[in-house]
């Protein structure tokens, strides 16, 4: 899409609590998958740690204050370039363990939509598309990777479970 980026928004609880050390590899590694996803190209924004924090535990805000709660929401140039960074880096290897970490029902939590250039969503911006698509269906509001004629990486690298 002409002068719009593509808001990616992802969350999910964890299994266990982000001490415990059956989580260990995994809050280990987030500061290296989101170095990468920095210095990736197409990368255009995240959410600051902080206020993904502070979303995270609000217990008035769109997580309920769980402290299970792991999120990521950004902003990438196009859908090319977030599927590199999903499908063609370390990221992958930890998006294959996912069952490991995360609760079955708060797994694979994934919703995609078009922002125009220098908007920064919100978390609960993020979350009001969520539900949109779990009421509506993939649309060009809010849509999973199946709604992307451009997304063939997700298909081509048969990631199961995937959330089309």
């Amino acid at each position: 899409m002409t002068h719009h980026h593509l808001a990616e928004f992802n969350f999910g609880t964890l299994r266990y609590g982000w001490e415990d050390p059956r989580t260990a590899d995994f809050a280990n590694a987030l500061d290296q998958v989101i170095a990468i996803a920095e210095r990736s190209e197409g990368f255009i924004w995240k959410l600051p740690e902080e206020d993904m924090h502070a979303a995270q535990i609000d217990p008035n805000g769109v997580f309920g204050g769980n402290p299970n709660t792991a999120s990521m929401l950004s902003v990438w140039r196009d859908v090319e370039s977030l599927e590199q960074y999903v499908w063609n880096t370390v990221h992958r290897q930890f998006y294959q363990r996912k069952d490991e970490w995360y609760d079955a029902r708060g797994n694979g939590n994934l919703i995609l939509w078009w922002v125009p250039q220098g908007h920064r969503p919100t978390v609960e911006e993020g979350m009001e598309r969520f539900r949109h698509r779990e009421t509506h269906g993939d649309s060009d509001y809010a849509f999973g990777w199946a709604h992307l004629t451009a997304a063939h990486l997700w298909r081509s690298k048969n990631c199961d479970g995937a959330v089309a």
